[in-house]
């Protein structure tokens, strides 16, 4: 006997990657279920080489499972988590509804598997931010050598992180510049194809936007409250795939030497860094891969004990649908949850 699992969101982006990671990982399924809205019911989505049909997110039992996975947008999870939760079943949850909440862990397995010992509080397990989870994949090692003081991040976000609505105005305007048909901005407050833009999601009132915010708290609330850290998140015109340029202060020496050492043992991470054309890794070479790559480790003169690195991962992977899996696996490993009889 295995595990009943629910995916809701089944037919988002996020969703059918779940699916594919629950199949690709073998996951101890018993049964897996597809949940989307009522629109979608009867809608089919692959699960290996099986067809699952969608139910309807108001009218299943959820306490016929052990998991629910849930990537159906903050509205949603903040409605049914709870709800879910009620019934017995695990909650793991990949919005920004519950990552802030002190009684909900919020968990990449890698860094910090130990605080899903606390999520019975309320039963909901938080899913980081996307570029938060590569980025603490990366630092944790690197932390546990020489302690981190302080981190400036900017990120290269793929557009794959505003939905299939995003990917395709990317493709659109894409094509349509090419026969002079003028892009219009939809999903983005500019034209995205063949620009960047210095903006995902909203302005806050110090100037930084909700994005930067997030890697502020949920890296402090997963790695260490006392890194200090700032971000500038930036959209680029890249499919799938986020990139990081992260500049790292430490409290002891560090050298790039060392580093890299380290994060080739480290879990999770795969070190790519020749000092040679093309020796380092892009978001083309990444999708699709469960690791989160790290290249470019180098020294930064201008501080005591700096490095700097480049962070790739396939952001709907590891940035969201491995993660959630991974939490799940890791509660498997922990007997945190027990085996359907």
């Amino acid at each position: 006997m295995g595990y009943n699992v629910a995916i809701v969101g089944a037919t988002g982006n996020v969703g059918r990657e779940m699916l594919n990671i629950l199949d690709e990982r073998q996951f101890p399924v018993d049964q897996v279920f597809a949940i989307a809205s009522r629109r979608s019911l009867g809608r089919e989505v692959s699960f290996g080489d099986k067809t699952l049909k969608c139910h309807d997110l108001e009218q299943f039992d959820f306490s016929q499972c052990d998991f629910a996975l849930l990537s159906a947008g903050g509205t949603i999870s903040k409605e049914w988590a709870p709800k879910i939760a009620k019934t017995g079943c695990v909650v793991i949850d990949n919005s920004s509804a519950w990552r802030y909440d002190m009684d909900v862990p919020l968990v990449v397995p890698e860094v910090n598997a130990h605080d899903l010992d606390k999520f019975a509080k309320k039963n909901i397990v938080a899913n980081p931010n996307c570029s938060t989870a590569q980025l603490v994949v990366a630092l944790k090692p690197l932390h546990d050598a020489a302690t981190i003081k302080r981190v400036v991040v900017s990120t290269y976000q793929s557009v794959s992180g505003g939905g299939k609505e995003a990917m395709d105005e990317l493709w659109q305007q894409t094509k349509g510049i090419f026969v002079t048909d003028p892009p219009t901005p939809v999903n983005f407050t500019k034209q995205i194809a063949f620009n960047v833009i210095p903006h995902i999601d909203v302005f806050m009132d110090d100037g930084y936007t909700k994005e930067e915010w997030k890697l502020m708290v949920e890296t402090k609330k997963i790695l260490d409250p006392k890194i200090k850290l700032t971000a500038t998140a930036v959209r680029v015109p890249v499919f799938v795939g986020h990139s990081e340029a992260v500049n790292i202060e430490f409290e002891k020496p560090l050298s790039p030497e060392e580093a890299r050492k380290i994060l080739r043992e480290a879990p999770g991470i795969m070190v790519v860094d020749k000092r040679e054309d093309g020796g380092y890794v892009t978001p083309v070479e990444c999708a699709g891969d469960f690791a989160t790559f790290v290249s470019r480790i180098r020294a930064d003169s201008t501080i005591d004990n700096g490095l700097s690195l480049w962070v790739v991962s396939d952001n709907l992977r590891k940035g969201a649908a491995l993660n959630t899996v991974q939490i799940a696996e890791s509660m498997i490993n922990r007997k945190l949850v027990k085996e359907a009889a």
